[in-house]
Parts: structure tokens; C-alpha cells; sequence
């Protein structure tokens, strides 16, 4: 490949335009032959991408974030990324959308449109809330997570301010970029996203589990993610506890092999770990309900919360609803020793 090219790609993230091409002496020819070939992969009009990065990003993340900067390669006016374009640049986690557009913000009033694959964003923001990752100028984890919630949902904003309290963005910092919004088309599922978001969920599926335990009502008090209790000579993380019973989410990836793109050695072991796991919580005089991603949609989901009820009913019926002393206790020394 022409050094120029290859020195192209490497400066923006493995695309090229048209016109960068042409000034490096690439004739119109050459590039029609580049793409039916498949050394080339056109992303969007006058936009190209190096096959091999294409091929190995995935159609979630890695693809959005392609598109999202080859819009931005072609664009004159100040936009940056915002929305769901800035939380693939940002490792923000979110639910994938119904519609993977590309979004784009510049100041202006409030307003938006959509054009060829872009969602066009009219908003103000202040220029210290725009950073450059990866020489992509997006608007920062705050504004982009309450973004979200605006254009999405009380779900899917949940989900994105979660993700951003995880990732070290402090509750003060969602409220402050929920402030200019007061008047603002959606800002109030925003605010509720805000107002449920907890750090304290590892990824998307146990954000839906906490939603789903919230909707359910069983106690007047609040879950508590990340529950920690001794079990024979370590320490079990349960992901959400409401009185004597834990809630966990299994992710399929954890029972997938390494080599098939998951976490397990031989997953038999991490399934025969997980029952042990299950037992000795029990012992400790907790219920527990595990629930999947598929539980979290459809009539599935409501399947779901039907068995969950049925499952608190008989830890409060054997239990009571308040957690024993000895281990509230022990979980509070275990987060003083590791400062959670």
C-alpha cells in the first residue's frame, strides 16, 4: 500500500477520505478498484476504511465509532459527537438503539433532524464539557449519559448514567449537566435516570436487574448493589440484596469458552462454582433469584417479575424481610477493609 495511505490510515483510526486519497495520487480508478476488491470499505459517501479494521470491529461499538468519525471527517461546520456516538468514543456502556444513527451537536436552540444515517443535534453546552479522545471531539461522560436519557428513555438513560458513576463521574456532575435542560423537551426522563442511577452495577444486566427489582416493589428499602458476605474463606459480591433476599444476573459470556470470546477456561467449572455459590449464600438465611438478559423484555420480563415475587414471598415467609444482625455486621467491615 502507498506509505501516504498507510500514514493516512494510521492518523484516523483506519479511515480515509476520498479527497485525502486523491491528493495523495490515488486516481479515481484505483480507489473503485481498492473497494471491489475488498481491500477497501466504503463507511459512508467519500469515506473509506482499511478492510482488515472494519472486518474486526464489531457491529455494536466498533462500527458505530467508525461511522460516527468518518461524519465527522466530512463535516465544515463545529459539530462534535454527542449521544451515542459519544459514549462509544468515551467506553460508556449502553443499550444498543433501536436505530444506529450517527449523532452529532453544535451549539443552537434546541432542535434536531436526521440526514443520510446523522441525527443532527441544535444544543448548548459549555466548551468545557468537550473532549478530544482519540483527536474525536466528543461531548464529555455527564452530558452525553443525561443526553441519553433525553433522547432514549428512563431505561436506556439509567443504563448510560450507571456506566458514567462506574467510571468515576460523580452524582453532582449528571445534576449539573441536567441543569441547563429545566425547560428542555424529555429533560424529566433524564432527571429520573439520574435520580436511580447506581455505580455500584457492573454492566448493562445488572443495571435491568436493579430497574426490574425497583419496579417490583417488594420492600421500602432500597436495593443495595454489590452485597458482600463470607463464604467458607472468601468474600461473594451478590449483586443486588432487598432485605434477606440477593438478586443476581447471569451473563451468558461467563459460561462461554476463552477462545469463543468469553471468560470461561471450562465452563462446566464456572457453573459447578456458581451452584456452590448459591448454596452457601442460602446458608447464610438468604433467598435468591437469578434472572438472564432475556428476562428483561417482552412478555419475558413480565414472566420474569411473576417469579421473582414468588421467590421474595417464600424468603420472607422463611426469613422475615430484615437482614440478621451478624451480617449486616460482617458487611460492614468488609467494605471498610476494602474502602468500597
Amino acid at each position: 500500500m502507498h506509505p501516504g495511505v498507510v500514514a493516512a490510515f494510521a492518523a484516523s483510526g483506519g479511515l480515509i477520505t476520498r479527497s485525502a486519497a486523491l491528493d495523495l495520487g490515488l486516481s479515481p480508478a484505483t480507489i473503485r478498484s481498492l473497494v471491489r476488491h475488498g481491500e477497501w470499505v466504503l463507511v459512508r459517501r467519500g469515506v473509506y476504511c482499511d478492510a482488515p479494521i472494519w472486518q474486526a470491529a464489531d457491529e455494536y461499538v466498533g462500527r458505530p465509532r467508525l461511522r460516527a468519525r468518518a461524519a465527522i471527517l466530512t463535516m465544515r461546520r463545529a459539530w462534535v459527537l454527542s449521544h451515542d456516538s459519544a459514549a462509544h468514543e468515551l467506553g460508556l456502556a449502553i443499550l444498543a438503539p433501536p436505530a444506529p444513527f450517527v449523532h452529532i451537536t453544535r451549539p443552537g436552540f434546541t432542535g434536531a433532524w436526521t440526514e443520510y444515517g446523522v441525527k443532527h443535534h441544535l444544543a448548548r453546552f459549555h466548551p468545557e464539557q468537550v473532549l478530544h479522545v482519540n483527536d474525536v471531539p466528543v461531548l464529555d461522560h455527564a452530558r452525553t449519559a443525561v443526553d441519553i436519557g433525553r433522547e432514549r428513555g428512563e431505561r436506556d438513560g439509567l443504563i448510560a448514567c450507571d456506566s458514567a458513576l462506574r467510571m468515576g463521574v460523580r452524582r453532582s456532575e449528571l445534576e449539573a449537566a441536567l441543569e441547563p435542560m429545566r425547560n428542555w423537551p424529555n429533560v424529566t426522563r433524564a432527571r429520573t435516570a439520574v435520580g436511580l442511577a447506581d455505580g455500584g452495577a457492573q454492566n448493562p444486566g445488572e443495571g435491568l436487574l436493579r430497574e426490574l427489582v425497583i419496579e417490583l416493589a417488594l420492600s421500602p428499602e432500597w436495593p443495595e448493589t454489590q452485597f458482600p458476605l463470607w463464604i467458607e474463606d472468601r468474600v461473594a459480591w451478590c449483586d443486588l440484596r432487598v432485605g434477606c433476599h440477593v438478586f443476581e444476573f447471569d451473563g451468558r459470556v461467563k459460561y462461554r469458552r476463552a477462545d469463543e470470546g468469553g471468560f470461561a477456561d471450562r465452563p462446566e467449572d464456572v457453573i459447578w462454582a456458581e451452584k456452590k455459590r448459591e448454596r452457601l449464600i442460602a446458608a447464610e438465611g438468604l433467598g435468591v433469584s437469578r434472572l438472564i438478559w432475556e428476562d428483561f423484555w417482552g412478555e419475558r420480563r413480565e414472566a420474569a417479575k411473576v417469579r421473582v415475587r414468588a421467590e421474595w414471598e417464600v424468603t420472607r415467609a422463611r426469613f422475615g424481610t430484615r437482614l440478621p444482625e451478624h451480617l449486616v455486621r460482617a458487611a460492614a467491615a468488609i467494605r471498610a477493609q476494602r474502602g468500597a
